[in-house]
């Protein structure tokens, strides 16, 4: 799981060229024009509102806590597309009593093209930071990038995943009612629809780039197939293997510590969920390349991969977010039309698309419930109420950007012809 959906942001002078007072009263500007624009309201700590003083809150309309509006304004003008979330984390602002935080955040979301006016949005260039060198998905990197999420203990995404322990999205029944639904159910439904899109079946040779915990290579090998699957974390792998072991698969699977480049074979299928977003920009052609010859001729790849638009992906893609800081070193989404090129380069073919964001919101909404109900037996000296409110606002921002289509999550086919 891998996002940038949402930024505010503030168009400032170089930071250099401005005091730090200076820059904060005006972004503090910005944030007033824009709470004129959007349907939340933002409550001082005497209980005025931002854009009305003396104004009283809307009925039924979400609305924000600024606890310490002058540190929240500093952050904002030191980085806007940073500031946000680590105003959260820092507790400069919250909810407000009786709104839930993704309920906040969707209505920027739906908006974020239009929260300042467009000669202001140009100027996002100004204020923008380059991706640090580190975190643009180099070989000696990568590792250490993974372990930065992925190792954080299976004990701590255990405590809020369904048993399945699968991390990214479920797939739901859209005949049901989705309320009805088992998280769990979903998440297998998701592993079943991307093993059919590859076609997997008894006795094929199946690759799994991106291992998880083992759920989709326990299912492939339930098929009947021979499953080999790479991962970058030692804490995964060790725990997948335990898994398999117990699901009585050990000898149809292969878990391997190892990047997807120094994988040698050749494979029916290919299946890669969620993975992309962490490759970075830099190494899609290698990605892309290693799919293409990892998969036998006549042989698919299915990939599920969260997008984002194509505009938007041109305007982020060299920018630094704060899931790239935060949560995520060296991701980036791509678009679908960043996917098509890549795979055309390589001699792979679209084949099909098949889109369900609203799932993934779904989703997102479920773990952060289950995180901050289980928030009491995650505490620890290492997990901290800093690292509860990044988490929480982490997946709420996300949540705000599925449902709103800034982001959006697919199950591709990629096809490699029989014959050249």
């Amino acid at each position: 799981m891998s996002a940038e959906p949402m930024t505010l942001h503030v168009p400032l002078h170089r930071p250099s060229t401005l005091p730090a007072n200076l820059r904060a009263g005006v972004a503090k500007q910005v944030l007033r024009l824009a709470t004129r624009r959007v349907p939340v309201d933002v409550v001082l700590p005497d209980g005025d509102l931002l854009n009305d003083r003396g104004g009283v809150r809307t009925p039924d309309r979400p609305a924000i806590v600024l606890r310490h509006p002058e540190e929240f304004y500093r952050r904002l003008a030191e980085n806007p597309k940073i500031g946000l979330g680590e105003a959260y984390t820092a507790g400069d602002w919250h909810p407000a009593e009786g709104t839930d935080l993704a309920d906040a955040l969707t209505p920027y979301a739906a908006r974020l093209s239009g929260l300042v006016p467009g000669w202001m949005q140009r100027l996002r260039r100004l204020v923008d930071q380059p991706i640090p060198e580190d975190q643009r998905g180099a070989v000696e990197d990568s590792p250490e990038n993974i372990s930065a999420h992925y190792d954080l203990g299976n004990e701590m995404f255990a405590a809020f995943l369904d048993p399945s322990l699968s991390y990214s999205s479920a797939l739901f029944d859209r005949a049901r009612p989705v309320a009805e639904q088992d998280l769990e159910e979903a998440q297998l439904r998701k592993v079943h629809a991307a093993l059919d899109l590859a076609g997997v079946g008894a006795g094929d040779d199946v690759l799994e780039i991106g291992t998880g915990w083992g759920t989709l290579a326990i299912e492939a090998a339930r098929r009947g197939a021979r499953v080999t699957t790479v991962t970058l974390s030692g804490e995964q792998a060790a725990l997948a293997r335990q898994r398999i072991e117990a699901a009585g698969y050990a000898d149809r699977v292969q878990v391997l510590v190892r990047d997807y480049r120094h994988v040698v074979g050749t494979f029916d299928a290919v299946v890669s969920v969620e993975m992309i977003e962490a490759v970075g920009e830099r190494y899609w052609p290698d990605y892309f390349g290693a799919l293409s010859r990892l998969v036998r001729p006549g042989g698919a790849v299915a990939l599920q991969a969260i997008l984002m638009p194509h505009q938007r992906y041109l305007a982020t893609r060299n920018s630094y977010g704060w899931i790239q800081k935060h949560i995520f070193p060296g991701g980036l989404i791509p678009s679908e039309t960043v996917i098509m090129e890549q795979a055309g380069k390589v001699g792979l073919t679209v084949t099909r698309t098949d889109r369900f964001g609203a799932d993934y919101a779904e989703t997102l909404r479920r773990w952060r419930a289950a995180f901050l109900a289980a928030w009491p037996t995650i505490r620890s000296d290492t997990f901290d109420e800093s690292f509860r409110r990044t988490w929480e606002f982490y997946l709420a921002y996300c949540e705000a950007g599925f449902r709103t289509d800034c982001i959006d999550v697919a199950q591709i086919r990629l096809e490699r012809p029989s014959h050249p």
